[in-house]
Parts: structure tokens; sequence; C-alpha cells
């Protein structure tokens, strides 16, 4: 097997039109949707980009692809809103909706793998502490900047900001989504790195 497959490609790309399209038709705010929605559309021009002239592993595009829909969904509805984590909040007693930070989890967890592929491959660092330090660090560097666009978006948006932020009324928020994001850069890398090795190997 190749980087890529062009069907399997492909069929990424339909689906994730059709869900482009389902998630903006009754979405919950229309602004709100727009802040949501960027980065998995940013992601989907990255990938598009990326096809020929730099294409990325199997693992790659096709977490990209997942983490893109999971965008979509919380654009749709909110990230506070999401029905499935509000019937789990409902049905265990918990304090809030946790879509949010499976969100941010999944902002440290595909990001982290991204930027090793990059670094693997046009990069002399392959491994060690510095490797995977600058993984890390920018990933949180992500986490960071999306937190930096919902500070903006609390001071602009105005009755839109609280479904923008999804803070719930924690006000250790920011905090905890940068720990998850954190969490992921680092499960990713634990539990990825010898397969994306593998897949890398593989020439394109």
């Amino acid at each position: 097997m190749t980087y890529h497959s062009d069907r399997l490609l492909g069929g990424y790309a339909l689906i994730f039109i059709g869900v482009l399209v389902w998630s903006w038709i009754d979405a919950a705010d229309r602004v709100v949707w727009w802040l949501e929605a960027s980065p998995a559309i940013a992601a989907f021009l990255f990938c598009a980009v990326c096809w020929r002239i730099f294409p990325l592993t199997v693992m790659t595009y096709s977490l990209l692809f997942l983490h893109s829909l999971l965008l979509l969904v919380g654009a749709h509805y909110t990230y506070a809103e999401v029905p499935l984590f509000n019937d789990l909040r409902d049905a265990f007693d918990l304090s809030r909706n946790h879509f949010d930070g499976v969100g941010h989890f999944a902002q440290g967890f595909v990001p982290a793998l991204v930027i090793r592929e990059f670094l693997k491959r046009t990069s002399p660092l392959q491994g060690g502490f510095w490797f995977y330090g600058l993984i890390i660090l920018s990933t949180l560097g992500i986490s960071a900047a999306y937190e930096l666009l919902e500070y903006w978006g609390a001071i602009t948006l105005e009755q839109e900001a609280d479904a923008f932020l999804a803070m719930q009324g924690d006000q250790w928020d920011t905090q905890k989504d940068m720990l998850l994001a954190l969490i992921g850069a680092v499960t990713s890398m634990l539990c990825l790195s010898r397969w994306h090795d593998q897949q890398m190997m593989k020439k394109p």
C-alpha cells in the first residue's frame, strides 16, 4: 500500500462534504458554526493540497477526517449541546456535557501526528527528547491559539459567546482544555508512533 489510496480519499471527501452540508443546515447558531467549522474546512483544504505534492499516510488522513467530522458535529449543535453527550450527562448525573472535552483531546491527538509526520519527513530530527518535545510544544501552541480565538470570540460575539466558549460555568475550562490537548498529544505518540513509522517507510 502507498501513502494513500485515491479511492479512500475520494470517499473521505464525499462523506466530508455531505456532513458539512448537514452541519450547516439548521445549525444551532450560524456565527458559532463558522467559528467551529472553520478548522475542519481548513483541514480539508490542507489535505487537498497535500494529496499530490506531499502525500500523507493513510493513518494521518484518516485521523484528520475523523477529527473534521467531530468538529462539524460540534458546529451543528454547539459543543455544549450535542444530544448524545446531553443524554450521557443526564444518565450519569454529570456536571456538564463533555463533548467539548472529547474535542480538545482530539485537538491534541490528531495535530500531534500531523506534526510528527512533517518532522520525520522534512527535518533531521527523527526521535529523542527534542523531537517529541517539539511535537508536544507545537501541539500545545495550537491549543493555546484556539483558546485565544475563543477569547476573541468572548469579547466580540456578545450573546453567542457562551455557545462558542462552551465553558458551562467552569472557570477553569481553558486550563482543562489545554490539559486535555496535552494528554491527547502524549497518548497519540505513545500509542501510534510505531504504526506511524511503518506507514511512512512505504514509498508513495
